[in-house]
């Protein structure tokens, strides 16, 4: 019976530690999960889908007649009662002319095609920018295991200095600066720490989600390798980017503006059909019968208006200028392309001197000083330049792989690709 008690308590042990340890481990996010996350909670492309939904209903609202008018009227013919009454009634309608209605219609059509382009453009931004946040939290996680790994060598070796100062091996001095580098590396870890928390809130901002900061970012640095050529990205460009695809609707939509001026200019007719009904007059001097009456009327208004045309003109000149808006904007594309292409090359470079042998390199020098260090073949200075040289050899490292990823989204963003994922 006790070893059944004692074997209870023990197994309700462990399964509380197995429990505070899985509490104690953060939860990854991974970089597909969040870009699915972004589309779905970011509160500014939530707020751009209203543009789309708001321009299609314009659409429905450009298709519409003009509303028909009813008037309703009596009249009394004089004072005395035995005048009598006139009740009447009329429904009239604007017809407009010049095919108004149908300029209406191309226009907001434009227009909602102009809006969902635009949606795109802003996602296109908007995935860049938050693949780049994420390339950021990685960066710092990176960087703060090469504190942490930096501060658990030199603690290590001022714990062996320390029993080595006991023995006699070595001097006080020299044992005091171990365990001061080590507490110096402290406040590096810290530091590290604040920064890695500071990207993870970051990535808040585009998931709307205050609980991110309890979360880890996972992926593979030295998967952002792509071959490119210059040509092919920028006719990718020319044909995919979206802020160009929106500049060139932006024309259409001016069109239609001038389209529209002009039907707008066109006489449109009022429609007019009513009843009356004069009621019986018993008066002595002029009396008369009930009197039923039809009436059908036509409107011309008379549109001096026309003679000045600014709104035409407003509009011709504003369609003349989203032709250069276009034109600028395509020339600015290239640019934009053949700077992020050059940039990526030269991260790519930086990489490749790196993957040479300097990591490797700056890790055995270390090693060996270290070895000689406890044998008391070098000293302690010796052992702290090579730590330092090696943890600014890993930080320049993990530096650039993050500069070449974010080149890479630079490149893709610009050139209206994208098939990132790592």
């Amino acid at each position: 019976m006790k070893i059944s008690i004692h074997f209870i308590i023990i197994s309700a042990a462990l399964l509380s530690m197995t429990g505070m340890v899985r509490a104690q481990e953060k939860e990854v996010l991974r970089f597909e999960e969040y870009l699915g996350l972004v589309g779905k909670k970011n509160l500014g492309y939530a707020f751009q889908k209203y543009n789309v939904s708001m321009a299609e209903a314009s659409v429905q609202t450009a298709g519409m007649f003009p509303d028909p008018q009813l008037e309703l009227e009596t009249t009394n013919n004089g004072v005395n009662k035995n005048m009598g009454y006139v009740y009447g009634t009329s429904i009239g309608w604007t017809l407009e002319m010049g095919g108004k209605r149908k300029a209406r219609i191309n226009l907001a059509k434009n227009q909602s095609e102009l809006s969902k382009i635009q949606l795109q453009d802003f996602f296109r931004n908007l995935r860049a920018d938050a693949s780049l946040g994420y390339v950021e939290a990685l960066k710092s996680k990176a960087l703060l295991e090469v504190q942490q790994d930096s501060y658990k060598n030199i603690l290590q070796l001022a714990k062996s200095d320390s029993i080595r100062y006991r023995l006699g091996t070595i001097s006080l001095v020299t044992s005091k600066q171990s365990k001061l580098e080590a507490a110096s590396l402290l406040n590096e870890v810290y530091q590290a720490e604040s920064a890695e928390q500071q990207a993870l809130t970051n990535l808040s901002v585009f998931l709307s989600d205050l609980k991110m900061t309890v979360r880890e970012v996972s992926g593979d640095f030295n998967a952002f390798n792509r071959d490119f050529n210059i040509d092919d990205l920028t006719i990718q460009a020319l044909n995919e980017r979206a802020d160009l695809l929106a500049a060139k609707q932006n024309t259409q939509v001016a069109k239609s503006q001038i389209s529209l001026e002009k039907a707008n200019r066109a006489i449109d007719l009022g429609i007019n059909a009513g009843a009356e009904r004069h009621t019986e007059a018993t008066n002595e001097i002029a009396p008369s019968p009930t009197v039923n009456a039809v009436k059908l009327g036509i409107s011309i208004p008379l549109k001096f208006s026309n003679r000045r045309n600014a709104g035409l003109k407003i509009a011709e000149m504003a369609y003349s200028q989203a032709e250069i808006e276009y034109q600028q904007i395509e020339q600015g594309i290239r640019a934009e392309v053949m700077q992020a292409y050059q940039q990526y090359i030269a991260t790519q470079k930086q990489v490749k001197q790196f993957h040479n042998g300097m990591l490797t390199e700056a890790k055995s020098i270390l090693d060996g000083i270290t070895y000689s260090y406890k044998r008391g073949e070098s000293s302690i200075l010796e052992v702290l330049n090579a730590q330092r040289t090696y943890n600014g050899i890993r930080r320049d490292y993990y530096q650039t792989l993050a500069d070449n990823a974010a080149a890479l989204i630079e490149l893709e963003r610009k050139a209206g690709i994208w098939d990132i994922n790592f």
